[in-house]
């Protein structure tokens, strides 16, 4: 039965070298390309999208370690002999299908003899001369193999897809922001302006009879998801309310919020990009799912388009609400109306909470889209995946809608409102500035350090205990929040002094008087907030 079955020892050797070049070449190829790309983002200053480039290396990674434990598993897997009426339990398709692809398959006799042929060569029909069958099949094992492969493939550019059309759609926003330095603007937001709040722009958006109703919150939070779901003067607004509760006020026209708003989404795109191993384990559970008696394609494609769904009326929704605070505050606005930015409005408290949901809603689709494509590259346009086309109509659509959907509509909106927490984002600093703070952070730990050396070492030392290079203060903002406010020079001035001397801002040196003769300590002033932000959880997040 072995003769018709060439291995190795029957195998021309230049065939054999001729593959070996081509999968060498090929995986080089790959691996040169994906080179490149890293070399782009560091030129181009994108740590972010390069760490998320070394988080998909590490998924190729994982799927060549999935792929060789299923190459040298496979005889053992193979071996495992179960009862027939155990392996008839939880098919994919029904008993019908099943006699209806035999009947094809006896139409084409050749295809059907090779397949027994091969399985009988290669696992000894151990299973059959006892009358069971294997508990799964060196075919099967193949087909899963492929399955893996595309699902990954299919996460992630379905993820990149999603961050290219959401950043696309996220362009307009770079011109409202430029628009806040101009005079015009300055005129028309003039800060010493009263007016009712339900006049203004954004008040006439938000407060209406509906937006007290909780029912009818929800019906037009679901609704203006379809229409433009971040109009400017929610922009606008929202970016206010964020600058005066984390920044200094004179920041209005300097800070660049959407060029924050796009590090942080860079930022989180690490975690949407990667397989965590949850989204491994529901990946078991949709195959596990994936029967004739369970019925899935009824409704196993709709779960991500109502996730979707229900996190973009629940962002809009925490913006009516922001709106509403305002008129229980008073009914009469000076300036800008001021949103407070809090955890409060988010599901239990946590606004990363809506990015795994997120990151489920597109390895669910992705999930749907590679299972099509799979099945159908398998087992033909014939096979019982694909012979309802009802079915086929709804995968694709459905697909298709929720990638759409979250793109241009979720995505944006998630960038924005999440940024309303209670707490900014490390991200409010540029890559420059995060280098000039882990230089700053080094020094100080090595100066205290030193300190505390000549401390031991010279008890009658004149030297402050106290280190003097580093000096923090803390200032609260005077409203009915107490928010606490983050003194913060503008980011370009950071930028520019940081680029001309290679320092923080704000460097003075005092010259101090040691045992061992005169000395110089640099002092760096900064007002930051240590319940807002630290220096050791922030540079560990950072490198």
């Amino acid at each position: 039965m072995t003769e018709g079955i060439r291995t190795l020892e029957r195998t021309p050797t230049w065939a054999v070298a001729s593959v070996c070049l081509i999968l060498v070449t090929v995986s080089i190829f790959i691996e040169h390309v994906i080179h490149l790309i890293g070399k782009w983002l560091n030129n181009k200053r994108k740590k972010t999208l390069f760490e998320a480039l070394e988080k998909i290396k590490s998924e190729l990674m994982l799927l060549g370690f999935i792929s060789l434990l299923l190459t040298v598993g496979q005889s053992t897997i193979t071996d495992i002999c179960i009862s027939k009426s155990l392996g008839d339990t939880w098919l994919p398709c029904s008993k019908k299908d099943i006699k209806e692809m035999d009947a094809h398959h006896r139409a084409n006799k050749e295809e059907i003899l090779a397949r027994r042929v091969l399985s009988a060569a290669t696992s000894g029909d151990k299973c059959t001369s006892q009358g069971k069958i294997p508990f799964l099949s060196r075919d099967a094992l193949h087909e899963l193999h492929i399955f893996i492969f595309s699902l990954a493939i299919y996460h992630v550019v379905c993820s990149i897809i999603t961050l290219a059309f959401g950043r696309a759609k996220m362009k307009e926003w770079k011109a409202w922001e430029m628009e806040t330095q101009t005079t015009e603007y300055q005129y028309t937001h003039d800060p010493e302006r009263f007016r009712l709040a339900r006049d203004t722009t954004f008040g006439q958006r938000h407060l209406s009879m509906w937006s007290r109703s909780p029912i009818f919150i929800w019906v037009v939070g679901f609704i203006r998801q379809f229409g433009m779901s971040v109009p400017k003067v929610d922009y606008m607004t929202l970016r206010h309310g964020f600058i005066m509760a984390h920044l200094a006020p004179n920041s209005q026209a300097n800070f660049n919020f959407q060029r924050y708003i796009e590090r942080s989404l860079e930022e989180d795109f690490k975690l949407v990009v990667g397989i965590s191993p949850p989204i491994w384990f529901l990946a078991v559970l949709f195959l596990l799912f994936s029967t004739n008696s369970w019925r899935s394609y009824l409704w196993l494609p709709f779960i991500p388009l109502i996730i979707v769904l229900l996190v973009g009326t629940k962002l809009q929704v925490i913006i009516t609400k922001m709106g509403l605070r305002i008129q229980e505050r008073g009914a009469v606005v000076k300036g800008t109306p001021l949103v407070e930015p809090t955890d409060n409005l988010f599901w239990f408290n946590r606004p990363d909470l809506l990015l795994y949901l997120i990151h489920f809603v597109l390895f669910q689709n992705a999930f749907q889209l590679a299972f099509f494509a799979w099945s159908g590259y398998e087992f033909g346009p014939k096979s019982c995946f694909h012979k309802n086309k009802a079915d086929l109509c709804i995968k694709i659509s459905m697909g298709v809608f929720v990638l759409i959907l979250c793109s241009y509509v979720t995505l944006p909106l998630y960038a924005l409102v999440t940024q309303m927490g209670s707490t900014m984002k490390p991200t409010v600093f540029n890559d420059q500035v995060v280098k000039a703070l882990h230089k700053w952070h080094q020094r100080a730990k090595k100066q205290v350090k030193l300190n505390r050396m000549s401390d031991t070492t010279t008890p009658g030392s004149s030297r402050p205990s106290t280190p003097s290079h580093w000096t923090m203060t803390r200032t609260t903002s005077i409203n009915d929040s107490s928010q606490r406010v983050f003194e913060f020079h503008d980011t370009l001035n950071y930028e520019h002094e940081i680029q001309a001397t290679g320092s923080l801002p704000g460097t003075r040196s005092v010259d101090i008087q040691v045992d061992g003769g005169p000395a110089v300590v640099h002092q760096h002033k900064i007002d930051v907030d240590s319940a807002d932000f630290s220096f050791d959880k922030y540079i560990e997040v950072r490198s």
